[in-house]
């Protein structure tokens, strides 16, 4: 009893157990520092602390003090407390030294030694068991008689009065081993069920972690890629940047050339006519006219081919601004060569990642008329398909859609990584996918989707959805851009639709493994179309 008292004492009010790094309110009571930690935390929410005990209210945070008398208190108890709990059993006969008894019997309520079973007495009313301190647990609390027998009506341990005179009397009773055994089979047969649980439960597990091991391989992979490609992306630009530079500087030297060469020509000319003014200006300063007019004819034929000079390229200038001049942009950077390197390097690079990301381009993609349903009208070009009203009267044949407005690609993918584009119409109703060349070409299971033969994202009522072998998956992605690029990994069994939108959307992945070529698959109705961008 005092041990009960002095546990209670030394028992945290919250969790119930024995104190745990035990500490101090400011209000002298008592915690386990992870207990007490854990409502001040929820306190600090309100900025209002109190005691859980005694109510006390703190204006602010509590300080906790370490109690490290408590703390060994606790300590010393439990390391006395295995000491009192262990109750060896002795022997009741061997009055003179304490001897482990062996077994009990109910019926002498006595424990015996080795020595003192063996000349016990051998009735059958003597019934000895694994040696107890509480003998009247083992016995009828009604008749003070063994147990020996068990009543499944009342599922309750009976002894021989309770069947033959008890409130026992005419149930259905028997032995408590053979009860014993019984209900140990059946622990058996529920623990093997548990075991087969537990085996399923390890192997989800075992999957789950070799999925989360797959998982941080497959993103440090994608990071190695992604890093190596946006590297090269750079590297690329860097070279598509030198390039245009060297352009501009080539442009730039090649004209600054001419610019010289034009400058030295002009100063040659300027010099010239320096030496001709500095001549008139002598001939208007000479006061004898004799003198003048002598020197002015003598030097009348290099005045005459400067004024027949100036007025031969006052007429050549009026006809080259009659007529435009060719050679007006001679003295400017090609800008259109400039921007069109740029655009067509940035489409290079463009292309390429794409072709990383995607697959290579399915260029030469193009729709096989002899597939086409008969409300399906193909463009000229065979890359536009649209649903129709008028019966095209095409002939019937086995390739081709008997009851479904749908057409497949003329080209299949059985290797590789391919992506192409397409955009479908903002009205109306379209399926695009891929499909098997085996899939029925009449009745209800050779509409795209709804057998294990096509895979294909639809979009009708202002909503995509992705469907497979009838399974149909409601995507919460609107429709906006309606340019899609579907990417077929056919080796890894992947089949992915992009929303090129701003920014570019995953709408849904497929994962499969392929047995048969795939072909583009385009299904339309209700005014749709769709045409192959790529």
């Amino acid at each position: 009893m005092a041990s009960a008292g002095l546990r209670d004492e030394l028992n945290c009010s919250i969790c119930l157990h024995l104190y745990t790094d035990p500490v101090t309110l400011p209000c002298d009571h008592n915690f386990c520092q992870s207990c007490i930690q854990r409502v001040i935390d929820t306190q600090d929410r309100a900025k209002r602390y109190s005691c859980p005990e005694c109510r006390e209210e703190f204006q602010q945070h509590p300080a906790l003090r370490k109690n490290r008398k408590l703390s060994n208190i606790v300590e010393s108890f439990l390391s006395v407390k295995p000491d009192e709990d262990k109750s060896e059993i002795f022997c009741s006969y061997c009055v003179t030294s304490s001897v482990p008894a062996i077994k009990t019997c109910l019926h002498c309520e006595a424990s015996l030694c080795d020595q003192h079973v063996s000349v016990h007495s051998k009735l059958d009313n003597h019934i000895l068991i694994e040696p107890s301190a509480c003998v009247e647990s083992m016995k009828c609390s009604v008749h003070c008689e063994p147990l020996k027998y068990f009543c499944s009506e009342d599922d309750i341990c009976v002894c021989v009065s309770c069947c033959l005179v008890g409130q026992h009397k005419g149930h259905n009773v028997e032995l408590l081993r053979e009860t014993a055994e019984k209900k140990k089979g059946n622990l058996k047969n529920v623990q093997n069920k548990l075991n087969l649980n537990r085996g399923e439960v390890e192997k989800n597990v075992q999957s789950l972690k070799e999925g989360l091991m797959n998982l941080h391989e497959k993103a440090n992979s994608e990071t190695k890629r992604f890093t190596a490609l946006i590297s090269n992306i750079t590297e690329q630009q860097r070279t598509l940047e030198k390039q245009i530079m060297n352009e501009i500087f080539r442009q730039e030297d090649q004209l600054a050339l001419k610019f010289v060469s034009q400058i030295q020509q002009m100063e040659k000319k300027k010099d010239e006519l320096s030496k001709k003014i500095n001549k008139i200006e002598v001939l208007c300063n000479i006061a004898d006219p004799l003198t003048v007019l002598r020197k002015l004819k003598s030097d009348q034929d290099a005045f005459c081919d400067d004024e027949d000079g100036e007025n031969k390229r006052e007429e050549e200038t009026k006809v080259k601004n009659e007529e435009g001049d060719d050679d007006k942009d001679i003295d400017d950077l090609d800008e259109n060569l400039m921007s069109v390197t740029l655009l067509t390097g940035l489409a290079h690079i463009v292309s390429g990642v794409k072709r990383d990301v995607y697959g290579q381009e399915a260029t030469d993609l193009l729709l096989d008329v002899q597939t086409a349903g008969n409300y399906v009208i193909l463009s000229n070009e065979r890359k536009t398909a649209s649903s129709s009203e008028k019966d095209q009267r095409r002939p019937k044949t086995s390739r081709r859609f008997q009851d479904y407005n749908q057409v497949l690609s003329s080209r299949s993918f059985s290797s590789e990584k391919y992506y192409w584009e397409v955009k479908g119409s903002d009205s109306g109703h379209w399926e695009v996918g891929v499909a098997y060349p085996s899939i029925t070409r009449q009745g209800d299971e050779s509409s795209m989707g709804e057998n294990d033969k096509s895979w294909c994202l639809r979009k009708g009522n202002e909503k995509y959805s992705a469907i497979h072998d009838s399974s149909l998956t409601v995507l919460h992605e609107r429709p906006s851009s309606l340019n899609i690029i579907i990417s077929l990994d056919y080796k890894a069994g992947r089949l992915s639709f992009y929303e090129l939108g701003d920014p570019i959307r995953h709408l849904h992945t497929f994962t499969a493994t392929f047995t048969e070529p795939l072909h583009a698959a385009f299904s339309i109705w209700k005014n749709g179309s769709v045409r192959i961008v790529s």
